[in-house]
C-alpha cells in the first residue's frame, strides 16, 4: 500500500507542476514584452531629454545676444576659443609656438599655455587668434617674412 501512496502522490505532484506551467506561461510572455515596451520607453525619454537640452542650448545663447548693447558686443561674444582649435591651426600651418605667437603678437609661452588648457586668452586675443584661423600656410610665411625683414611686423 505504502508504493501506491508514493506513485499517486508522484503523479498529483506532476499534473499539478504541468497544469501550473500552462497556466504561468502566458504570464512570463506577458512580462516579457511588457519589460521590453519599458525598456524602449525609456530609451525614448533619455533621447528626447537629449533633444532638448541641445534644443535648450542655443535659446540661452540667443537670448545672452539679445542682452548685449551693442552689435560689436554680439559679433565678440560668437567667437569662443579652444584650446584644441588652437593646436590643430598651428599644426596645419606647420609652425612653431614661436612662430604662431609672433603672429598673433604674443609670447611662444602664452602659445603653450593656451593649447595645454593652463590659461584662456583675453577676449582681444581670441578676436586676433580668430582673425588668424583663415590663413593658410603661405600668408602665415609671408607675413613671417615680412615681420623678420623690417618694421611691417605688425600688419
Amino acid at each position: 500500500m505504502a508504493n501506491l501512496a508514493t506513485v499517486l502522490k508522484a503523479e498529483i505532484a506532476r499534473l499539478a507542476r504541468k497544469e501550473t506551467k500552462t497556466q504561468l506561461e502566458p504570464l512570463r510572455k506577458a512580462n516579457a514584452g511588457y519589460r521590453r515596451d519599458i525598456a524602449a520607453l525609456k530609451r525614448e525619454v533619455a533621447a528626447l531629454s537629449r533633444q532638448l537640452k541641445s534644443a535648450s542650448r542655443p535659446a540661452r545663447a540667443a537670448r545672452g545676444d539679445a542682452d548685449a548693447t551693442g552689435a560689436a558686443a554680439g559679433d565678440a561674444s560668437r567667437v569662443r576659443f579652444q584650446a584644441r582649435g588652437l593646436k590643430s591651426h598651428r599644426e596645419k600651418l606647420g609652425l612653431s609656438a614661436a612662430e604662431y605667437g609672433k603672429l598673433a603678437g604674443v609670447s611662444a609661452q602664452s602659445i603653450y599655455n593656451w593649447e595645454a588648457g593652463k590659461t584662456v586668452p583675453r577676449q582681444s586675443q581670441v578676436q586676433a587668434l580668430a582673425a588668424l584661423r583663415g590663413m593658410g600656410k603661405r600668408e602665415a610665411a609671408r607675413r613671417l617674412d615680412a615681420g623678420a625683414d623690417g618694421p611691417e611686423a605688425g600688419r
